[in-house]
């Protein structure tokens, strides 16, 4: 199975860093081919809305938005790997996935296979709700198949991070993707 993964923390050493690292290590173990998108490498515009696109591209807009769109269209799965930044996705990640619109419906048709990768500071019981909401919302918006989640409370340091049960849960997540 190909795999591409969204990295959608500007801290390339933080805490989501290590749940994509451990995920990816499961994943290439399982035979997987994996491919690491670390958007703050890349010029992405905002969406504009111009709907140009008629919801089929191509975008008007010419940014690094078509590397990562030729990525995604010859994959099998997506992973989303984001920091909690008020309680949503991080700036970099959003504004990814809102220049999906230009190619919904070949996402939707490939029926592709998806998982989240979070990491918060905080770790209280309601911490991911509206993340978790919104991830299930687009599982179900473009007919992916869920393959889980991994939300890491209490994940506001690297050394919180590895020194929680998270990592080793996101390296079974990649692990047991199934093809």
């Amino acid at each position: 199975m190909n795999i591409i993964l969204l990295q959608g923390s500007p801290n390339k050493k933080g805490s989501t860093n290590i749940l994509s690292e451990a995920f990816l290590q499961g994943a290439r173990e399982a035979g997987h081919q994996v491919q690491r998108f670390d958007l703050t490498d890349f010029e992405i515009h905002p969406c504009t809305g111009c709907v140009s696109c008629g919801y089929e591209g191509p975008c008007v807009q010419k940014d690094d938005n078509q590397k990562i769109q030729e990525a995604i269209l010859n994959a099998d799965m997506i992973v989303f790997a984001t920091p909690l930044y008020y309680y949503g996705m991080s700036a970099q990640l959003k504004t990814v996935i809102d220049r999906f619109c230009a190619y919904n419906s070949s996402i939707t048709r490939k029926h592709m296979k998806s998982a989240l990768l979070a990491v918060a500071w905080n770790s209280d019981h309601w911490t991911f709700d509206a993340l978790e909401s919104h991830y299930k919302t687009l599982v179900r918006y473009l007919d992916f198949d869920d393959q889980g989640m991994v939300l890491g409370k209490g994940c506001g340091t690297p050394s919180m991070t590895r020194n929680s049960g998270f990592p080793e849960l996101a390296y079974e997540l990649g692990k047991r993707c199934r093809g």
